[in-house]
């Protein structure tokens, strides 16, 4: 690090729309890794990194994405809040140059805060590829403040965007009129030294939001609150007229005056291939294709690369070790808890390091890809129309596909979602039978030994009985408020190799650090359950239920214990009963249908607590693992009834 010229740390807030590239800049400006995704969302907290330069030092936070400091979301409020709070010193707006006009808009109430900015025009290659040019000189003459042109993706721009910062200046205002003017002129008066921002206060209140009444009484008291409130209605009496309305004119106003100044067209160079891509993705038929396309590809690539190497490194890594191991440890005990059926060594290391990993390798790589060509965010509009039959729309929809990457993920960006009752069966559906992507690959894997027709028919059945359960729950949950939801969707990029492989060894380097502890600790569990008797007890108690009801054989109880602990650790099982025979056709798809659904992960249990609360969401844990059980019997019963 280089020597500081000041001690003081400036915070310095990165603030944009969903999937401006926040996250991206963060990580170029702080070394430090942030997940850059092609779609909204992917920033659910704030984040914070501390960096030193020659120009001082800094605190930089990455923030989830707004439309507006009005309140809208929860995202909303803690990005205002932390503004708020006094720890911000420079706001740095992050601006897609594909979406100018809409990212304008929280520009225009960003220079009401009165505080040093800088604005970074991200991804203007897209825009000269399509013929959009944008003035950023002429742009920063009219706010008042840097900007710098930025392609974040390739770390095009970092260093005049660091070198921008410490020329940050306060932004110009933007001018409502006279009598608008002398309005919010009279209600800053009111307003005392401790609240920071008094013409954004302002503002809002005549916005009519909500929560700055909760600032306000916080920093001032409940007196301050309620003159500033008869004011408002005073102002709003006396002149009859609607002061947001009045407001959102001015800002749109200026907006399109802006635009129209510093954009101009070459329409010889647009081609608009990326948007036809994406109308493509997101056209009922073409989609479809496109769909089933990606999961035939992913079918054969886990199948046909991913098991191959597998294979590879158990026969020639793990079995000339586990042969050195035997010679070398004759104790049949330690023989046993080093190497046998639950050893550390085999089920714990090799287990995760040799099965699991190779797996997961090739299918975060195929992930990663449809990650950073914005395939994800055109999906959740081809599944749009099947989500509102289930009573998900608008901000619904996009945490459900998001719980195809990650389900704590998924569960934490409903958040967003201001419908009690769209938000609940959200969160249920995602944990119940939308598996995650680490789930995703390795039960293909498992199909694949199957064959194609195995892998159609159990992901048939766990989408028709997501689909019941949705149904269901939107007859059983009573109806409630739909809030407004805006979704900005990105155009098909080519991927960046860089960024791909960055996301892949990160995702791969997480696994290894939080599950690989997971898979030898629960192989140290199965091994003392099976030492003292109880592994044993519990088959035989659990045999009408598991043997008679769902037609498997009782090995799959430590299926289910792994998956309690960790979803990929059953899959060392499961595949190891179906290389011994032990599992026919039939019952290798009930097995993957119910470790599928059955209890959902503790990471997971935690996010639903903190969404819905500790009791709301036993009950959901516990109607979602028995519901696991019935289905896996029904399945049983049907498919036997067909292939015999």
């Amino acid at each position: 690090m280089a020597n500081t010229t000041s001690d003081k740390t400036k915070g310095i807030m990165i603030v944009g729309l969903p999937n401006s590239g926040k996250s991206q800049i963060f990580s170029n400006l702080t070394g430090r890794y942030a997940l850059v995704a092609n779609y909204p969302f992917s920033t659910i907290n704030i984040k914070r990194a501390d960096i030193s330069t020659n120009d001082g030092n800094f605190r930089i936070y990455d923030t989830p994405g707004i439309y507006s400091l009005f309140i809208q979301s929860e995202e909303a409020i803690s990005v205002r809040d932390k503004i708020f709070s006094g720890k911000v010193d420079i706001i740095l707006q992050c601006i897609d140059a594909n979406h100018l006009k809409q990212s304008l808009y929280l520009t225009a109430e960003l220079m009401e805060l009165r505080l040093p900015m800088v604005i970074a025009l991200n991804a203007i290659d897209e825009t000269t590829r399509k013929g959009v040019f944008i003035d950023a000189q002429r742009l920063s003459k009219i706010i008042g403040v840097p900007v710098v042109e930025s392609i974040a993706i390739k770390g095009i721009g970092t260093n005049r965007l660091m070198r921008a910062i410490k020329d940050a200046r306060v932004p110009k205002n933007i001018r409502f009129g006279d009598i608008m003017e002398s309005s919010i002129g009279s209600i800053e008066s009111i307003l005392p030294d401790s609240i920071s921002f008094k013409r954004e206060t302002a503002l809002l209140y005549l916005l009519n939001d909500y929560h700055i009444e909760d600032y306000v009484i916080t920093k001032a008291g409940e007196d301050t609150s309620n003159k500033v409130k008869d004011k408002v209605e005073e102002i709003t009496n006396k002149y009859k007229w609607n002061p947001s309305r009045l407001i959102n004119y001015a800002y749109i106003r200026w907006i399109d005056s802006t635009y129209e100044e510093v954009v101009s067209y070459d329409k010889s160079r647009s081609t608009g291939i990326s948007e036809k891509a994406a109308r493509l993705c997101r056209a009922p038929f073409s989609g479809t294709i496109i769909l089933f396309s990606i999961i035939v590809i992913v079918y054969f690539l886990i199948v046909h690369v991913a098991d191959a190497i597998a294979t590879f490194l158990d026969e020639s890594v793990w079995q000339p070790i586990e042969t050195y191991i035997k010679s070398m440890v004759t104790n049949p005990f330690w023989q046993d808890f080093l190497v046998g059926s639950y050893g550390v060594l085999s089920m714990g290391f090799a287990g995760a390091l040799l099965t699991v990993l190779p797996i997961l390798s090739v299918f975060f790589i195929i992930y990663s890809i449809l990650e950073d060509v914005g395939y994800i965010p055109n999906l959740t509009v081809l599944s749009k129309r099947i989500f509102n039959k289930i009573g998900l729309s608008g901000s619904a929809i996009l945490p459900m596909v998001l719980g195809f990457g990650c389900k704590t993920m998924a569960t934490l960006t409903t958040r967003t979602i201001s419908s009690y009752k769209e938000k609940y069966i959200a969160i249920f559906l995602i944990a119940f039978a939308i598996p995650c992507a680490p789930q995703i690959g390795l039960s293909i894997s498992l199909l694949g030994k199957m064959g194609f027709l195995a892998f159609l028919i159990t992901f048939f059945i766990i989408a028709v009985v997501e689909i019941i359960a949705g149904l269901l729950l939107n007859r059983i949950i009573k109806e409630d408020k739909k809030g407004l939801f805006v979704q900005l969707l990105p155009p098909i990029r080519l991927p960046d190799m860089r960024n791909i492989l960055k996301k892949t060894y990160n995702r791969l380097y997480e696994f290894v650090m939080e599950a690989l502890p997971v898979f030898i600790y629960a192989s140290i569990v199965l091994f003392t359950l099976d030492k003292t008797g109880v592994l044993i007890n519990l088959k035989n108690l659990l045999t009408p239920i598991v043997t008679s009801f769902m037609g498997l054989p009782t090995d799959i109880v430590e299926a289910l214990i792994l998956v309690m602990a960790r979803r990929e650790a059953s899959v060392i099982v499961i595949s190891n009963l179906i290389d011994k025979g032990v599992l026919d056709y039939v019952q290798t798809i009930v097995s993957v249908v119910l470790t599928t659904m059955f209890f959902p992960c503790f990471a997971n249990i935690g996010s639903i607590v903190r969404e819905i609360g500790a009791k709301s969401a036993v009950i959901m844990v516990v109607v979602i693992t028995v519901t696991s059980v019935i289905i896996a019997g029904i399945v049983n019963l049907a498919l036997r009834i067909i292939f015999g």
